[in-house]
């Protein structure tokens, strides 16, 4: 097989596990594996056979796993149920009751509330600092974990991921990094020293808004114990999900490179909009170009509310990905359970909009958000 990025993401299929030659892995929908007796029941336990009950592993999910972890240039993946379960498995990897995370600020708002909320119950502490500072002061002896994202969301500012694992490995800390909105197509965080990347599947891996699913890459060791969290808590993918998010990836070169480009041509765009008073958008991030996602902050000049309902054929919807254009609104979504201060101390104003800009024709894209502007204009 090709090593190139473009051929490992087509070419993820697993070696058939039956004895029909299927061009793709068969959906393997079911709960259980049958036995033809206790001795061959026996064998799964001896490590001779790989499959018992779909909760403890399944070929869907293991495909799924190990074509992201090829991808990322991991060793191992393990596929679940959301991003948010494949965080919170990758965290209990690493942490235990009386340890210490230090995450970053500015993260997605269901990460935030996970870290937040959840994780006190489980006797977890977290500190959330401004990564853009010295965050090594931070650093507790109890600190087991530095989370952040590659790309935030939903201010897109990049994180420094080289500096993060500098830190993480003088002090002998594990590094996590959500790459959801790079994807591995923009960004291999696991090649610069990053010990776990996770991803919401439900994204730009499936691709197509029909998928909900989660992923975690990294070193043998970590996943295996990922693994056992899986199987124990419950937080398996199903068989049909983990399918439809392989088919996802085999295009995702394809669509990445057509929504990375489309986002650009209305970051320029809208950069020249005078009711734009700003343009979040990353720079020279990578050689294939600076992600699918563009937020923009029309407070003071726009009607929001007007702006919304003047988009036209644009989708409204509390997420991004998805071969479509689609705009959210993070002030009540996203982030809606973010304290006010900390909103305001992030950014997330009344007038910010998330778009995920899709891979329709360009200009028709920005014809869109510049039509919406004019009419919500104050």
């Amino acid at each position: 097989m090709g090593q190139n990025f473009d051929t490992k993401s087509v070419q993820l299929s697993l070696n058939n596990t039956n004895k029909i030659d299927s061009k793709v892995t068969p959906i393997y929908q079911t709960s259980a594996f049958k036995f033809k007796d206790l001795e061959d029941l026996e064998s799964f336990y001896t490590g001779n056979k790989e499959y018992l009950y779909t909760r403890v592993g399944n070929p869907n999910s293991d495909e799924l796993g190990s074509a992201v972890a090829q991808l990322e240039e991991a060793p191992q993946g393990v596929a679940t149920s959301s991003g948010l379960s494949a965080i919170l498995v990758g965290i209990l990897a690493v942490v235990k009751a009386g340890d210490h995370i230090l995450a970053s600020t500015d993260l997605y708002g269901g990460t935030y509330q996970l870290l937040a909320n959840e994780l006190s119950d489980f006797g977890i502490e977290v500190s959330f600092v401004d990564f853009e500072q010295e965050i090594e002061r931070y650093i507790k002896d109890n600190t087991k974990l530095i989370y952040s994202e590659s790309v935030t969301n939903p201010l897109l500012r990049v994180e420094n991921i080289k500096e993060v694992v500098r830190i993480a490995n003088k002090h002998g800390i594990k590094s996590m990094i959500d790459n959801t909105f790079a994807t591995p197509y923009l960004c291999q965080p696991y090649t610069l020293g990053v010990d776990l990347v996770v991803h919401s599947a439900t994204k730009y891996l499936g691709g197509h808004s029909d998928v909900t699913a989660g992923v975690l890459v990294g070193n043998e060791e970590l996943i295996t114990k990922a693994k056992t969290k899986v199987v124990n808590i419950g937080t398996n993918l199903s068989p049909f999900d983990a399918w439809l998010a392989c088919r996802g990836i085999k295009t995702l070169s394809v669509r990445m490179e057509r929504h990375t480009k489309n986002a650009q041509i209305l970051a320029d765009a809208l950069r020249k909009n005078d009711a734009v008073a700003k343009v979040y958008y990353p720079k020279d991030f990578s050689s294939k170009g600076n992600g699918a996602i563009v937020s923009i902050d029309i407070t003071g000049s726009c009607n929001v509310e007007k702006f919304f309902q003047s988009l036209s054929w644009v989708k409204i919807v509390p997420t991004l990905a998805g071969v479509e254009t689609s705009v959210s609104y993070p002030l009540t979504t996203s982030h809606r359970a973010l304290p006010k201060e900390t909103q305001q101390e992030l950014g997330i104003t009344e007038g910010l909009v998330r778009i995920s800009v899709g891979i329709e024709d360009a200009d028709d894209i920005v014809a869109a958000f510049e039509n919406a502007i004019q009419h919500a204009k104050l």
